[in-house]
């Protein structure tokens, strides 16, 4: 049995069963939701224990807003009802990283500092919009961040959990 990473990133969970052959349904937290076919081995959490797990079939469904996936040790429907709600992870080191692209579950948590040295609080996670993603920032009160880099987003040290941001508090809004 192969040993499992110390980096695992997650990127999906199995969320449904799909036929009567063992395939389920993925939801993907990748974007496009379909690239989570490119990686591999995927590692399923099932019963609390990590297993490495191999892709031997995938397709999208229902007018391509659902994906299904053939896992090699899921080899009935039965079966493949025992793994709803597992996640589904791979290993970091099997990704290219650019410099200033960085994972979302690498930003939760981060505490989010600005020019002034206020703390407006950390990260709790990010929001997609159609323009740019935001950062939802909880602290005394909830701050939205466009995360735009180098206009608002100015610095992230994951290493340190910290992000640095050119972002007023509105005089206002704290008071409130």
């Amino acid at each position: 049995m192969p040993s499992v990473p110390d980096n695992l990133l997650p990127v999906g969970q199995i969320n449904g069963v799909f036929g009567v052959h063992g395939w389920v349904k993925i939801y993907s937290d990748t974007e496009p939701r379909e690239n989570i076919f490119s990686y591999s081995p995927w590692w399923i959490q099932y019963q609390g224990e990590w297993r490495e797990v191999k892709v031997e079939g995938f397709k999208g469904q229902q007018g391509g807003k659902a994906l299904v996936a053939k896992l090699d040790l899921i080899t009935e429907r039965d079966m493949a009802r025992e793994f709803m709600g597992c996640p589904i992870a791979i290993d970091r080191d099997a990704l290219q990283q650019n410099e200033n692209e960085f994972f979302w579950v690498d930003l939760i948590g981060c505490q989010v500092v600005n020019l002034e040295g206020d703390n407006l609080g950390s990260v709790v996670n990010l929001i997609e919009t159609g323009a740019h993603d935001v950062l939802r920032v909880q602290g005394d009160r909830e701050v939205l961040i466009p995360f735009v880099m180098e206009r608002f987003i100015l610095d992230i040290d994951t290493t340190n959990k910290l992000i640095k941001v050119d972002w007023l508090v509105d005089e206002d809004e704290q008071s409130e």
